[in-house]
């Protein structure tokens, strides 16, 4: 093998594809440390300033999805694509790949076409468990698919797909042991019950409607709640409730420490992004699911299914989250065999090592 492989990692768009990206990177530079590393992204999205962040060099395209419901805002779509995969080809040809990574996002497509063209082998890291239209058929050139459910053969062929799992950021997953700190940190009593309900970093409305409308139930059973808001909605929610709306209600646009957060929950509510699964499969606690309504082929539900079908979730649609999301919440504290259980189905389909895995698969179509 090269000793110093050249290595594109292609893809983002939301946290969900940018930090596991990162975390594969990560991993073939610990495995092979004089490998280089380029990024290659899609013009304002969000990973032009996180994977810079984390010290790596990253080139952008003008690179777009389909804008639902705006066919003006689509007609320049496919002059975007052509533009893009000439500037893929491009960078291929000045960069020299030895293999290419695809984590998904508007980037991923253009990037590993090109790299299809050029002969260079690529490999698709599917996070969730419905495929989408682009990998679908990007991954019938693929050396290897790396995906984190079963029966992914629905979508690719089965003699190139690895079972890895999503790869996770360690320090998010590292909760042994900091109950108490995690409870100190946010000012709440670790002795009391605790509801952690987070939507992401840019938040869910379902979600925060849900605890907003509810907390009088909440506050009644003496719970405590973490609220990770997200950034569009924390300014409309603390001008309605008050900086100081309650002891047991800890209020957050952003969780900086979501391992603390992690550890001082007794439950947790969330969205059922795929990267959010995989941490919450390591985290081993009692998992309430709300899949979000808003994404291409309603992945999310798809990803909540393959957990309730073991027996690892519960899954509440967005509709009804509501009316019955927080009773659901509350019940699930007070039923202990119910909890435990559920702690140790969704701890059975953890798969820690998915970074280093997956970097070992890209390491192994450069030495081919």
């Amino acid at each position: 093998m090269n000793n110093s492989p050249k290595i594109i990692i292609s893809g983002g768009g939301t946290g969900g594809h940018i930090f596991p990206a990162v975390a594969i990177a990560n991993a073939l530079k610990r495995l092979v440390p004089s490998c280089e590393i380029l990024f290659v992204g899609a013009n304002g999205r969000m990973e032009m300033e996180k994977v810079p962040a984390a010290g790596y060099k990253i080139i952008g395209l003008n690179i777009a999805g389909m804008q639902r419901g705006s066919i003006l805002k689509n007609l320049s779509l496919p002059f975007k694509v052509i533009g893009s995969v000439q500037k893929a080809l491009n960078i291929i040809k000045d960069f020299k790949p030895d293999a290419v990574v695809g984590v998904g996002g508007y980037a991923s497509g253009p990037l590993l076409y090109a790299a299809s063209l050029k002969g260079i082998p690529y490999l698709i890291q599917e996070q969730n468990s419905y495929a989408g239209v682009t990998n679908k058929w990007l991954g019938r050139k693929a050396a290897k698919i790396c995906v984190a459910f079963d029966e992914m053969d629905q979508f690719f062929p089965a003699d190139r797909i690895l079972k890895t799992g999503n790869p996770v950021r360690k320090e998010v997953v590292d909760i042994k042991g900091k109950h108490h700190a995690g409870a100190e940190l946010l000012k709440l009593d670790p002795l009391k019950k605790t509801i952690l309900v987070t939507g992401g970093s840019l938040g869910a409305g379902t979600l925060n409607k849900s605890i907003e409308k509810h907390l009088p139930e909440i506050l009644a059973e003496d719970v405590q709640v973490i609220w990770q808001t997200g950034k569009f909605y924390y300014k409309g929610i603390m001008e309605r409730l008050g900086e100081n709306y309650h002891p047991n209600v800890r209020i957050l646009e952003f969780l900086n420490k979501m391992d603390l957060a992690y550890a001082a929950a007794d439950v947790i509510i969330s969205r059922a992004g795929a990267g959010t699964i995989a941490e919450l499969c390591l985290i081993k606690k009692p998992v309430i699911l709300v899949p979000s309504p808003n994404v291409a082929e309603d992945h999310q539900t798809k990803n909540a299914l393959a957990l309730v079908k073991h027996g690892a979730a519960i899954l509440i649609n967005d509709r009804s989250a509501e009316d019955t999301l927080v009773a659901e919440a509350l019940k699930l504290l007070k039923n202990k065999e119910q909890a435990e259980k559920l702690s140790e189905k969704i701890g059975s389909m953890a798969l820690p090592e998915a970074d280093e895995v997956i970097a070992g698969e890209v390491l192994k179509l450069v030495r081919s």
